[in-house]
């Protein structure tokens, strides 16, 4: 069993924690270490007891803590080479990750962590490099895709692999085209190195999940051009016009911005 807790998911600050009975691990850090302390605590997990960090990519809603829980708390952060200088590199970073506490991953290749097997996968966004994960405990696995910008063939396999799986639904299109965003920053959203919208979740869902799918979690919602109600009803109203049911063919879960999910139990 692997139990779950998604700690924020979006541009305020991303997190979530993975634990099984013999490891404990961090996607993402983008929220402040004295909330992510308490929230853990409150769940009944312990950050000092975490294992080690994977990083998607170096935006600062990902990695805000990271420096902070290498240099002071001693965590090794996991990631691809290009990542770790991004980190380096962002402003947000004033506690700069030394070479110490950097393990390098590569695209493809997995890692063990306890009884944890994790593998990154390419992800098409506009950092320095950005990957997803696919985390995999005897049979079971769980997939992360967050900035995602379009839906190219490692995300696709990622999807139809997965058993459980986090799936980024950042935007409403309609909302986006009528919003306040400029142009530009509609358009790079828009884009292929960009975001993807309620729509183009559901249709990548329909499209790769398999019937082994059994929970999905939506992730990353904007907070100007979307909203979790409609997040859910476009997904499940896609879904649906294709005979696939939420809830009944598979779980499905909006996750908040800024509040916790509460803990999942992966069985």
């Amino acid at each position: 069993m692997i139990k779950f807790l998604c700690l924020g998911s979006g541009s305020s600050g991303n997190c979530y924690y993975l634990s099984t009975e013999k490891c404990s691990i961090l996607i993402d850090a983008g929220i402040p270490v004295r909330t992510l302390k308490k929230t853990l605590r409150e769940y009944g997990f312990s950050l000092e007891a975490v294992d080690a960090v994977f990083v998607t990519h170096d935006h600062a809603d990902h990695i805000k803590a990271i420096g902070t829980l290498a240099n002071d708390l001693k965590k090794l952060i996991y990631t691809t080479e290009k990542v770790h200088i991004g980190i380096n590199n962002n402003y947000c970073t004033t506690s700069k990750v030394l070479e110490s506490s950097r393990r390098y991953l590569y695209k493809g290749d997995a890692c063990q962590i306890g009884d944890l097997m994790i593998t990154p996968f390419e992800v098409s966004h506009d950092s320095s490099d950005c990957v997803g994960f696919r985390i995999q405990q005897g049979n079971l696995t769980f997939c992360l895709a967050t900035d995602v910008g379009e839906v190219t063939p490692p995300v696709a396999e990622a999807i139809g692999d997965a058993n459980y799986l986090v799936l980024e639904a950042n935007h409403d299109e309609e909302m986006l085209a009528q919003g306040p965003y400029p142009a530009y920053l509609k358009g790079r959203i828009r884009s292929s190195r960009g975001h993807l919208s309620n729509r183009q979740c559901a249709d990548a869902l329909v499209t790769y999940a398999s019937p082994h799918l059994r929970h999905v979690w939506l992730c990353h919602l904007s907070e100007e051009n979307n909203h979790p109600e409609l997040a859910r009803k476009t997904v499940e109203g896609v879904l649906r016009s294709y005979g696939l049911v939420a809830g009944t063919d598979f779980g499905l879960t909006v996750l908040n911005r800024q509040t916790p999910s509460g803990v999942f139990e992966l069985v």
